[in-house]
């Protein structure tokens, strides 16, 4: 299958392997969308690491040779749009799946691990399933669809949120790739590394998270995340809404000092 999906102890793994560069599909969209929902519902999963096969590309982008269903008239293409994967049987037809993984709900951790070209559709996927990211030296990073007349990756993938007003700007009208080193001094990347290490540090980081507990975790990202698109007032009280209903949960078996030190240490 083009996206391989393992969990190791309390981490899992996403792996887009679909030839030299990873291109998505219809097929992939749909997998990585039913990975997630057993990734998000399976209480000993603590985090998760997305990847690409190889060292050639995390993920080149939607293939657009890929044929799919279109609709011959203005109605059918409002069905469509309205019930996107009606009669479409065991093989996807579309790229409607893409949007359903991107609807998901998350609070729980995903590390990207980026070799290679990330462009496009993996690009919106890095920017939007991720929240920690770790490049090897030969990543680099971009949206080309202007260059096919194909724009909107702004939109969809809300670049200005991440990066610099000028800097997303140059990315969208430009096409042209941005390199590890430059995404690290952008914070579009936490660490660049050798590729050869990219995996090893990225199991690594997993393992800090998912030392801690699972509930502590959830809260601080749906605090986070929610919490961004809230004024002060509302997200001090939401906030402060988590904490107490999380401490509520606590009281029956209190954390010992002596025991988050060690946890910490």
């Amino acid at each position: 299958m083009p996206l391989r999906y393992e969990k190791d102890g309390d981490i899992a793994v996403f792996t887009i392997e679909n030839g030299s560069v990873n291109p998505t599909n219809p097929l992939i969209h749909k997998e990585l969308f039913l990975a997630l929902k057993d990734f998000l519902a399976d209480t000993s999963i603590r985090c998760g690491i997305l990847t690409g096969a190889g060292e050639r590309g995390f993920c080149a982008g939607d293939d657009i040779k890929t044929p799919y269903k279109r609709g011959t008239t203005s109605r059918d293409e409002l069905a469509d749009h309205l019930w996107p994967h009606n009669g479409e049987g065991e093989t996807p037809h579309d790229f409607s799946w893409s949007r359903d993984v991107l609807a998901l709900e998350r609070f729980k951790p995903i590390i990207g691990a980026v070799n290679g070209w990330c462009l496009g559709q993996g690009m919106i996927y890095l920017l939007s399933l991720t929240d920690i990211r770790i490049a090897s030296t030969n990543a680099k990073f971009g949206f080309p669809e202007v260059a096919y007349g194909m724009g909107g990756a702004g939109g969809t993938s809300r670049l200005g949120l991440q990066l610099p007003h000028t800097v997303a700007m140059w990315m969208l009208l430009t096409g042209e790739p941005m390199e590890a080193e430059e995404a690290l001094s952008h914070r579009l990347v936490n660490k660049v590394v050798a590729p050869d290490a990219l995996m090893a540090t990225a199991r690594e980081i997993a393992g800090k998270i998912a030392r801690h507990p699972a509930e502590a975790i959830r809260v601080e990202m749906e605090a986070y995340y929610r919490g961004r698109e809230l004024s002060r007032a509302d997200a001090l009280a939401f906030t402060k809404h988590l904490y107490r209903v999380q401490r509520m949960g606590l009281r029956e078996e209190p954390v010992q000092p002596e025991n988050f030190l060690y946890r910490q240490g």
